[in-house]
Order: C-alpha cells, then sequence, then structure tokens
C-alpha cells in the first residue's frame, strides 16, 4: 500500500473512531442523565403524595386522594403487607398496568422497569398508616417518551456521525496529498537524476522550519555530498589512470628498445632494465597507496606512552643509512607522549622522503613543546611550495611540479596518506613553505589521550 494511501486510511479511521467513541459518550451520559432525573422527578412525586395524605387522611378518604394523584401516563396504588390493595388507579392509556403483579417492601425502592415491552419508572415508599400497619404507596410512570428522545438522540448521532465521514476523508485525503507531495517531489527528483545523470536539488519555498523542510534540506545536503564526491571519483579515476599511463608507457618503450637494440648494446641494456626496474617499483608503490586509500578502512591505531625523542632518533638515522643524506636533529631534550609507534614512524618517512626529493641540501629535524602538544618540525631546503598551491597539498595525485615530481618519483598520494594517518591520530599538521627557500612541515602531537 502507498504511503499516501495509508495516511488517508489511517487519519480516517482515527477520526471515525474517535468520533464513534465521542458520540457513543454522549449518548450514554445523557441516556443515563436523563433515566435519573426521570426517577427523581417520579420519587419527589411519590413524596409529594404521602405528605397529601398524612395531612388529608382525616378529612378525605385515602382512595379519592389517590384518585386525584394518578399519573398522568402510569398507576397510583396503596399496598398493605398482605399485597391486598385498598386503592389502584390508573391513566386510561396505562390500564394494563391494573394487571400488573405488585410486591411489597419494606423500604424504598426507585428502579426503571419494563412491562410488556413498555419502559416504566417505578417508586415505592413505605408509611405508617392509621390503624399502626406499613403500607406502601407505589407510583408507575410510563417513560415511553423519555425513551423516544433518546432514541431521536441516537439517530441524530447516528446521521451526524455518519455525514462527518464524508470531510473526514476529504480532509484526510488532502492532508496526505500534503505531506506526500514533498516526498513525490524528491521522487521525481531522483528519477530524472537516474534518467538524465545529472545531480539535482529541491526547491524549498517554505521558509517554515518543519520536518518536511528539514528532509528536503537534508535531501539537498546529500545530493551536494554525491555531487562531490562523484566529482572526487572521476578525479580520482581520471589522475589515476593518468599516472599508471606513465610508468606503463615507459616500460612499453624501453621494453621494445630492449627488443631492437638491446642484445647489440650492452649500455642501453643497463639503462633499460634500470628504467623499467624502477617504474615498476613506483607503481608498486603507487598501487599500494591508491589500495590504502581506496579501501578507507578505519586505520588501526594502538596508542601508548613512548619517548618521541628517540623513536624519532631512530628513524632519522635509519633514513640517513638508506639515503645518505645530511639530516639536523634540534631540540635533543626528552619529551613523552601518546601516539602509535608505527603509524609515526610512517609518517615520518613521508615528510623525510619529501624533503630528499625537493631538495639537494641539509633536512633539519626539530623537537619541540607546547602546552598541549609535542612539536616535530621537518624543515628542507629546497624549491618550495607557492602559496596559491599550498591549500591543495593534501589533494589526491597534486604535485606543484608535475615533470619534476614525476622524475623524483613522486605519485602525489604521500601528503593525502599523511593527512589521513594525522587525523586518526589525533593529530594535525601545519605547512609554511615560500618558493626556492625551502619547506617546514610541523607535526603536532597530543601530550595526553
Amino acid at each position: 500500500m502507498k504511503l499516501r494511501n495509508k495516511i488517508n486510511l489511517y487519519t480516517s479511521v482515527l477520526f471515525i473512531v474517535l468520533l464513534l467513541i465521542m458520540n457513543t459518550s454522549i449518548y450514554f451520559v445523557f441516556s443515563h442523565l436523563i433515566k435519573e432525573n426521570e426517577l427523581e422527578r417520579t420519587h419527589a412525586e411519590v413524596e409529594r403524595v404521602v405528605t397529601d395524605i398524612r395531612g388529608a387522611v382525616d378529612r378525605i378518604a385515602p382512595r379519592e386522594l389517590l384518585r386525584a394523584n394518578v399519573p398522568v401516563d402510569g398507576m397510583i396504588q396503596l399496598l398493605k403487607e398482605d399485597l391486598t390493595s385498598d386503592g389502584k388507579f390508573t391513566s386510561p392509556t396505562e390500564e394494563k398496568l391494573g394487571a400488573r403483579v405488585s410486591s411489597f417492601y419494606t423500604g424504598e425502592v426507585s428502579k426503571l422497569i419494563t412491562y410488556e415491552g413498555s419502559p416504566y419508572v417505578f417508586v415505592s415508599v413505605p408509611i405508617v398508616w392509621i390503624d399502626g400497619s406499613v403500607v406502601n404507596i407505589q407510583v408507575t410512570t410510563s417513560i415511553a417518551a423519555t425513551n423516544e428522545m433518546i432514541h431521536l438522540l441516537a439517530i441524530i448521532l447516528i446521521v451526524v456521525t455518519v455525514i462527518a465521514i464524508v470531510p473526514t476523508l476529504i480532509s484526510s485525503r488532502i492532508l496526505s496529498n500534503l505531506i506526500i507531495q514533498p516526498i513525490r517531489t524528491m521522487i521525481n527528483t531522483m528519477k530524472e537524476i537516474q534518467k538524465s545523470g545529472q545531480f539535482q536539488q529541491l526547491k524549498l519555498e517554505d521558509t517554515n522550519e518543519g520536518e518536511l523542510v528539514e528532509m528536503g534540506k537534508t535531501f539537498n545536503h546529500m545530493m551536494e555530498l554525491l555531487q562531490t564526491n562523484y566529482e572526487k571519483q572521476e578525479q580520482f579515476v581520471s589522475n589515476a589512470s593518468h599516472e599508471l599511463r606513465t610508468p606503463l608507457t615507459i616500460i612499453e618503450n624501453y621494453a621494445d628498445l630492449l627488443k631492437r637494440r638491446g642484445l647489440e648494446r650492452p649500455d642501453l641494456f643497463e639503462e633499460s632494465i634500470d628504467a623499467i626496474h624502477s617504474e615498476a617499483i613506483r607503481m608498486r608503490e603507487m598501487t599500494e597507496q591508491l589500495l590504502s586509500i581506496a579501501k578507507q578502512e578505519p586505520w588501526n591505531i594502538q596508542l601508548e606512552q613512548i619517548n618521541i625523542t628517540q623513536l624519532v632518533q631512530e628513524t632519522v638515522t635509519t633514513f640517513q643509512t638508506t639515503y645518505q643524506r645530511e639530516v639536523e636533529m634540534e631540540g635533543n631534550h626528552q619529551t613523552v607522549g601518546y601516539t602509535d609507534i608505527q603509524k609515526l614512524k610512517q609518517l615520518l618517512f613521508i615528510f623525510l622522503d619529501n624533503a630528499r626529493k625537493y631538495s639537494d641540501g641539509k633536512i633539519t629535524v626539530r623537537i619541540g613543546q607546547t602546552d598541549k602538544d609535542l612539536t616535530i618540525q621537518i624543515q628542507d631546503r629546497g624549491v618550495g611550495i607557492p602559496y596559491e598551491d599550498l591549500p591543495k597539498v593534501f589533494d589526491r595525485f597534486y604535485r606543484v611540479d608535475q615533470a619534476r615530481s614525476r622524475k623524483q618519483g613522486g605519485s602525489g598520494l604521500g601528503l593525502t596518506m599523511a593527512k589521513d594517518i594525522t587525523d586518526a591520530l589525533g593529530a594535525r599538521i601545519e605547512i609554511n613553505s615560500k618558493e626556492k627557500q625551502g619547506t617546514t612541515v610541523t607535526l603536532f602531537l597530543p601530550k595526553e589521550k
């Protein structure tokens, strides 16, 4: 069942049920009150008759007093304890009550009775008679008119309920359309996106901060994210294809060269092998980096308290031995902080490797601290980065100097991975650089977890 029909059905059923409950309650409450009122009125009438009889019994015959107080639609009688009657009088319309079997009561009785299908109010009041015995003054009054009024009320309530159902169905339909309209707009927009392949957003004209407007804003925000991620994916695929095409072309060209002249020229053979080997290594490293980035799996971070100075010193020593580059350490005081040993080493190698690739002179590593953070600075005195390119250095495949970067073996993924690792460690990176003066990378590590 469609959502619109569900809303229409549920609202209609709920309103009709509430209307039935309300009208049924009105019917029973009114019926109870009006019948109670009839009982009280009849009881008051009997009390008046008893008072009249007691006041005039020595002057007027009891039978005449009873005859004078016969109800318009009912019966009055004086009933003795032996169930004999000293007077029973009925109205012309209720003569059938004379055949009704009477009962004697020792106390006051007020109740509703039904006799031969007709409703009555029955009231019996005991009094002490002139001879000292106890007799009952009993009055039976028809409430057929009251029942007809109650039945008329029931018919009116039923008619009102039936009439109210029509506007209820119409209003619930209108309500469901109002609720569904933004959702229908979203569905149509999604279908248009599916057909055209172009991302679109909803036009939000309602300025009220309701749930439907919030849903529309959420949809538009989701469209923005999808469009941004789609564009990034396209750029990623394009850049990855471009980066992989270059080493593959180099390998293919050198392989052709080897096939044609490799056996004749040993120097060309050695040059080709070195180039193919170098490009194969670069492709492997770039592929591994691409897989690490593409997986977007959470980093397995294991924070522990370590001696930062000692770890940096060991990493620098390994780097110097591997690449035969001069690295100067400053700030050799002992610093202790919380971090992941392997991830921090990976970060340091990325920064040191960039300094090696884009500078020829000495590299400086400084260890310091602020009130909340430990700092590790890696400074080179190389080509530097233009100011306008600094915000882009963490983008995938971005390289300031394409030709120089490719020559040095860069893929434009190192700083992207460094940014991901830094975020996972709860740290941050700052890069300051000037063209032809060098670059300084500052890593801020928290002192505490």
